[in-house]
């Protein structure tokens, strides 16, 4: 087990092996160990992969040693790093093409929490985007949803402060290695998440955060939320680019309208304007959209990563897979794409409701339960 996390380490800092790329190889080879002991011949047989690539990966197996180093410092320090073959990987990145592939955690939630609310905005929070946040994580407690953002000044310390207050799990995702907590301001709070949440970076443990990590943290703080509301945000704040990424994973995205005068006002009101995010009125309309009510079910996104297909019939699954894959879906739509006549197809969906698989929306369009 040690010896194949070691030799996924290494694979992972081979230069121009991304997340896409690194699950290809290793689901093609059966394991990283030999991916890096794979003759360039067979490499090149791995659709996608190029000359540069196949130097690059038989570089990689120089850093074992390296990567055996990582491994005991994260133990040590009480580190976790899961890998996408693990049982304890999301199921919310299932499906998604840029899931980071290896995950480091410090902490003792899982990653795996039936609801998940992520909630950021500009580090330059008004007093008012400070209330409304604490307003929102606050008036969720009852319903058992962990709080998501990412570490910063701003409106992702007044999530993750309130969250702590209320005794909610919470999970910071950082743009560096968990060694490299930024703000340094924040590190009292971020032992008191690993303590009470936890703490998650796809970076190595000394990696420092730069500017395109900051993006690529987004991204996970998208994919780990079921939903996400931006708060407050100038016209192309950060929260606007994990809006975007939301919206790309079909995941609902929320905006907190604000006084036009306001220059952190302009990104939420733009979402709104174009779109790409439902106005946020109260905490009672946000969980009824979401079908949160207080049993504590789990969440759609982990109800589609979990569904398993073989209990239905080939069109039955045929639906639940375009479901799975595109989250809401108009009846023509899904009669088009799935090949199956609207008459027809209006009776299996008949019979996906009954079984509690889909839920019918307005407008004749269909979810997963």
């Amino acid at each position: 087990m040690q010896e194949d996390l070691i030799y996924k380490l290494a694979l992972k800092e081979a230069d121009g092996v991304g997340g896409v790329l690194f699950r290809h190889l290793v689901s093609f080879f059966g394991s990283a160990r030999a991916v890096l002991e794979a003759p360039s011949g067979q490499l090149q047989k791995v659709q996608g992969i190029g000359k540069g690539n196949i130097s690059k990966i038989k570089k990689a197996s120089e850093g074992l040693n390296e990567a055996e180093r990582l491994l005991n410092d994260s133990l040590k320090k009480g580190y976790k790093i899961i890998t996408f073959q693990d049982a304890e990987y999301p199921l919310r990145f299932k499906g998604l093409y840029d899931a980071p592939p290896v995950l480091f955690v410090h902490g003792e939630s899982n990653l795996n929490e039936n609801r998940t609310i992520g909630i950021v905005g500009t580090r330059k929070a008004t007093e008012y985007g400070k209330e409304v946040t604490d307003q929102i994580v606050s008036g969720l407690k009852p319903y058992g949803v962990s709080v998501i953002s990412g570490l910063a000044y701003g409106i992702d310390i007044a999530a993750h402060k309130s969250a702590l207050k209320n005794e909610m799990s919470t999970i910071a995702v950082m743009a560096g290695g968990l060694d490299s907590v930024y703000p340094a301001a924040h590190k009292k709070y971020a032992r008191d998440i690993a303590q009470k949440g936890a703490l998650v970076t796809e970076n190595k443990n000394s990696t420092l955060p730069v500017g395109p990590q900051f993006i690529a943290r987004n991204r996970i703080i998208a994919a780990l939320s079921d939903v996400t509301v931006i708060v407050e945000s100038a016209a192309r704040g950060g929260g606007l680019v994990t809006a975007e990424y939301a919206n790309n994973y079909h995941r609902d995205v929320y905006a907190i309208p604000g006084n036009i005068n306001q220059p952190f006002s302009e990104g939420p009101n733009n979402l709104i304007k174009r779109n790409k995010a439902r106005i946020f009125t109260s905490i009672n309309a946000l969980v009824k959209d979401m079908g949160w009510d207080l049993d504590g079910q789990k969440s759609e996104a982990v109800y589609r990563a979990e569904l398993d297909l073989t209990q239905f019939t080939d069109d039955e699954s045929k639906i639940l897979s375009l479901l799975r894959d595109k989250g809401e879906c108009l009846i023509d739509d899904l009669s088009f794409e799935s090949n199956i006549p609207l008459n027809k197809l209006a009776s299996l969906l008949l019979n996906l409701e009954f079984q509690e698989a889909v839920k019918a929306l307005p407008g004749k369009k269909f979810k997963l339960r």
